[in-house]
């Protein structure tokens, strides 16, 4: 029943394409030959086109963005219905309900000289992709490991730490850093000098982002190899915890930069990746690809996870160099 539910909303999304084109053709006579399609961030309209060709950009981006959301949102219900597919499909109707507002209020500027609406699309957009990322990464940890959730982290027993974990390692990207600095000082730039709190506002949302990715990359993923099996934690979180009976193989690969870095993957596939080496583990849940600038630890690291699962007593616990 939510799945039917699901693709019916995905369907009715496609409405917007005829209502855009109805939009347009309701106003047609009385738009002027240059229609202004473009404006400056404080609402002067600095770029104009023609009718048809104003009808063709906006449909062809709509079309866009409904091809874009359509094959996400069915291919992330695949497996399942749950809260992030639902916040998926707020997220398409948001933006492709954004969108729609656009293109009425440049109807509107063109026929009457209203202003642009794009105060709460700015806003709304930026601040809703980052509670989707919530949203997508909570749904899709998995519980926690019985061992790792509900016993100490370490005992201390004499001069010896004993604990269940094996060993943790840590991928972290600080190199890529510098890739992300752009990504700060342009909105941060905007967000200081544009004289529209809504812009703003969705700039300074988009600063915060770019810190946060950056402070990942910093940081690193850690992997948290226990008896069980293990965890993948960034920043302190937990993103995903794989129990040792859901791993089926794994091998080393490469990873090349064109399927990019951070968490990658939709589906039942998910990457932890800073660099260009993974390990690329299958599970009866899916694929998991764990970057790291050494695969062989990670190899012996789930060796172990994978001969001691069964074994008896507790294990010292040893953290291994970053990389």
């Amino acid at each position: 029943m939510n799945r039917r539910l699901l693709k019916f909303s995905v369907v009715l999304l496609w409405v917007a394409l005829p209502l855009t084109a109805f939009l347009y053709q309701q106003a047609w006579d009385e738009l002027p030959a240059h229609v202004a399609t473009h404006f400056d961030a404080t609402g002067r309209a600095n770029g104009w086109m023609s009718r048809s060709e104003a009808l063709g950009f906006a449909l062809g981006f709509m079309a866009f963005l409904l091809i874009v959301f359509t094959p996400l949102m069915l291919y992330s219900s695949r497996s399942r219905v749950d809260a992030f597919s639902w916040a998926m499909l707020g997220f398409s109707y948001l933006v492709v309900g954004s969108m729609f507002e656009v293109n009425r209020g440049l109807v509107a500027f063109n026929l009457h000289g209203a202003p642009i609406p794009l105060g709460a699309t700015l806003v709304a957009v930026p601040i809703a992709a980052v509670l989707l990322i919530g949203i997508y990464v909570a749904s899709r940890r998995e519980p926690a490991l019985p061992y790792a959730a509900n016993t100490p982290t370490d005992l201390l027993v004499t001069d010896l730490v004993v604990t269940d974990l094996l060993v943790e390692e840590r991928h972290a990207g600080r190199p890529l850093i510098l890739l992300f600095l752009p990504a700060v000082f342009g909105p941060l730039i905007a967000a200081i000098m544009v004289p529209v709190p809504a812009v703003r506002i969705s700039m300074s949302v988009v600063v915060l982002m770019s810190l946060a990715i950056i402070a990942a990359a910093w940081s690193g993923f850690r992997y948290r190899f226990f008896r069980h099996g293990f965890e993948i934690r960034l920043l302190g979180f937990r993103l995903r915890s794989i129990p040792g009976n859901q791993i089926q193989g794994y091998a080393p690969e490469n990873w090349s930069m064109w399927r990019g870095y951070g968490i990658r993957g939709v589906g039942n596939t998910r990457a932890y990746v800073w660099g260009n080496k993974v390990v690329h583990i299958k599970t009866s849940n899916g694929d998991v690809f764990l970057g790291h600038n050494d695969p062989q630890r990670i190899m012996h690291d789930l060796d172990q996870v994978m001969s001691r699962g069964s074994g008896q007593g507790m294990t010292s616990g040893v953290e291994k160099g970053a990389t």
